[in-house]
């Protein structure tokens, strides 16, 4: 933490000391992930115009992009207040900046902000630092020991100001009435010096942070001192992208009365009846009348939708089967047939890598493929979360850099193995809008959906690049209801690609084109089987890709290729399908030790495993049969084999 007081001359001609408008204080690096930035400009005289005006960001540092622009912020319709100040940052500074950017929109430095008087226009992104129509600049760096010394020299600085933040504390720097510059606790929208009209602070909090369709909001607006000479008004806006006027009953009109220092304010969140998804209020007080400030201001209230869809299937965790029928053309794996060993792996890759026929999209585009391939069949406002179990709101989205509580797009076989290049990593084009694929293609892995799933964004981060089973089973707790889905998505990019491979054992962390393990892969594509949530992905996506995961049509296909039937011809009418017959039953369940299987007529093998994959029971019978185990409580697979049919449940035992 740089404690220090840090007087420097930061101005790199005299002219600069009289300009109308000077940088007056910066903090570009905030403890956590950079949620408070700020930039203050200052002019000489209040309610300046700042038309004609426009902050560039450049950054100095020594990579490749350094000494060229990478934000250009157009001031054109922004006024400085009543002190001279104008403040730009995000939208947890307070009090709230009269121009909002995203969060860690200013880098850490070396680097240099400056003031011209141009457009943002005339900043297009890597524009090299100049001189032309400047009329201050900054230089800082987080670092004392690291300046952008090439771009000071080009705008003609000779001096760095230091923003050290390596605590829970914070310091800016700050920019004194004679020109130098400070280190110090940040002021934003107060001068440096504490001169200047003393303004009426205005708090604004909401009754929740989240609502159902049908209920009110309230909005309590909360000034710091009583009002004075006039009811302070208060005017609001909430649309916000699909939300708008529509979505509410009320006014957006209120005012604290003279003499007191609070209102609340109501609104209805109307049920219109309509499936729009989960949306989100975002409540924006307009600029308060002259001496009063918003201390914060954009408040989001997640409005939930009320009129979800809910689908005939069930989730991963509670799965069901049968409901959803493969959806592929005549004819499609008939070419398969017969065929063993490399030539059926060969004959699978050219149906699912067809140049002619494949397509690949933009990594942009997978967000709304996921959004509806992974949508919970409970609520269709939602993603059901991979390794996790549990869904998500569709609007938690993940962007900048926040994990926590978010969803990201995970990649099965993961990139750093995969080495897929970014050559699809563009605007999303949406479903029309696409490239033909092949099997050498492997650029297209990195937006292939079938290997692609919703994730938790801390989970995604944990499960990195390490191999399933010898090194990832999930986090804690995890009913292995992903196990089998995972396994056939790594068996598909091991087909659909050349190059990747699964194999035995634990390769080493970022083994270009080798995933582990193979035999827990195998075992896990037995152990859970190929659902209704599976195959209505398989279907959504190959509207997408036109082609399809044939390890969910045909899970056996496995064996027949690496597994215990690797090297037997294959005919798809001798495949073990799992669930094929719908009168199998296998009761109660829950249960607290006994179980009951019917519908069954000839021979067959009880099988019961833990999630971990370990048979806990083997037993063989004949017809209808009560089964009766001590084991401890959990969750478990049971597997029935009968003639050429495996049929799956997961069973849940209680004390």
């Amino acid at each position: 933490m740089f404690k220090k007081l840090l007087q420097i001359a930061c101005l790199f001609f005299a002219l600069s000391t009289y300009s109308q408008i000077v940088i007056n204080e910066i903090d570009a690096d905030t403890p956590g992930t950079d949620t408070k930035e700020f930039i203050e400009l200052k002019s000489t005289s209040p309610n300046f115009s700042l038309n004609g005006y426009v902050v560039v960001l450049f950054n100095g540092g020594s990579n490749g992009l350094s000494n060229i622009s990478y934000l250009a912020l157009d001031l054109d319709g922004y006024t400085t207040d009543i002190n001279g100040l104008f403040l730009i940052g995000n939208n947890q500074v307070s009090p709230t900046p009269t121009y909002i950017i995203p969060n860690a929109s200013i880098q850490n430095g070396p680097d240099v902000v400056a003031i011209y008087q141009a457009n943002a226009t005339d900043f297009p992104l890597n524009t090299p630092a100049n001189t032309t129509n400047l009329i201050d600049a900054l230089a800082y760096s987080a670092n004392a020991s690291s300046t952008p010394s090439t771009i000071m020299s080009a705008l003609g600085l000779t001096a760095c100001g230091i923003d050290n933040t390596n605590s829970s504390s914070n310091i800016s720097i700050q920019r004194n009435n004679n020109g130098t510059y400070t280190s110090a606790s940040p002021t934003p929208g107060q001068n440096n010096d504490g001169s200047g009209i003393m303004l009426n602070h205005v708090t604004i909090t909401a009754s929740a942070n989240a609502i159902n369709e049908g209920e009110n909001i309230i909005f309590t607006f909360t000034a710091e001192t009583p009002v004075v000479g006039s009811n302070l008004i208060i005017n609001m806006v909430v649309n916000n992208g699909p939300f708008n006027l529509q979505d509410i009953s009320g006014t957006l009109t209120t005012f604290i009365p003279v003499g007191q220092t609070s209102i609340s304010h109501t609104l209805l969140i109307v049920d219109d009846e309509y499936n729009e998804g989960d949306e989100e209020l975002l409540l924006n007080v307009q600029p308060l009348q002259t001496g009063y400030v918003l201390n914060n201001n954009f408040l989001v209230v997640r409005v939930k939708e009320s009129n979800f869809d809910v689908k005939a299937w069930g989730t991963p965790a509670e799965p069901t089967y049968g409901i959803v029928s493969p959806d592929y053309p005549s004819g499609y794996y008939s070419s398969l047939e017969g065929l063993s060993g490399s030539a059926l792996k060969q004959e699978l890759q050219n149906i699912i890598a067809n140049p002619a026929v494949v397509r690949a999209h933009s990594y942009a585009d997978i967000w709304d493929i996921l959004k509806t391939a992974d949508q919970n069949p409970k609520n269709s406002s939602q993603v059901w979360l991979i390794y996790t179990e549990n869904p998500r709101s569709k609007l938690d989205q993940q962007s900048e850099s926040s994990i926590v509580g978010k969803w990201n797009r995970e990649h099965i076989y993961c990139q750093s193995r995969g080495n897929y290049g970014n050559l699809y990593n563009t605007y999303a084009g949406g479903i029309n809008n696409y490239f033909l694929s092949n099997a050498n293609d492997i650029d297209a892995g990195l937006t292939d959906a079938h290997h692609l799933r919703a994730v938790d964004g801390q989970e995604n981060s944990s499960r990195n690049n390490r191999n399933y089973g010898v090194d990832y089973n999930g986090p804690s707790g995890s009913a292995g209801s992903w196990k089998g889905d995972a396994a056939r998505a790594v068996f598909y990019m091991a087909v659909r690609y050349n190059g990747l491979n699964v194999v035995n054992g634990n390769p080493i962390d970022n083994t270009l084109g080798q995933i582990g393990d193979l035999a827990t892969l195998i075992n896990w594509n037995h152990l859970d089987a190929s659902d209704d949530f599976e195959m209505n992905r398989n279907n959504y996506i190959y509207t997408w890709q036109m082609n399809r995961n044939p390890f969910i049509d045909y899970p056996a296909l496995v064996d027949y290729i690496w597994g215990a039937n690797a090297g037997q011809p294959w005919y798809s009418n001798l495949s073990t399908h799992q669930f094929d017959d719908s009168k199998v039953s296998i009761y109660p369940n829950p249960t607290k030790g006994n179980l009951t299987v019917s519908g069954i007529e000839t021979s067959g093998t009880l099988e019961l495993y833990s999630t971990l994959g370990q048979i806990v029971l083997e037993q063989k019978f004949m017809g209808e049969t009560n089964f009766t185990f001590n084991l401890p409580s959990g969750i478990y697979i049971a597997k029935i084999k009968t003639e050429n049919k495996i049929i799956t449940r997961k069973i849940i035992l209680e004390n």
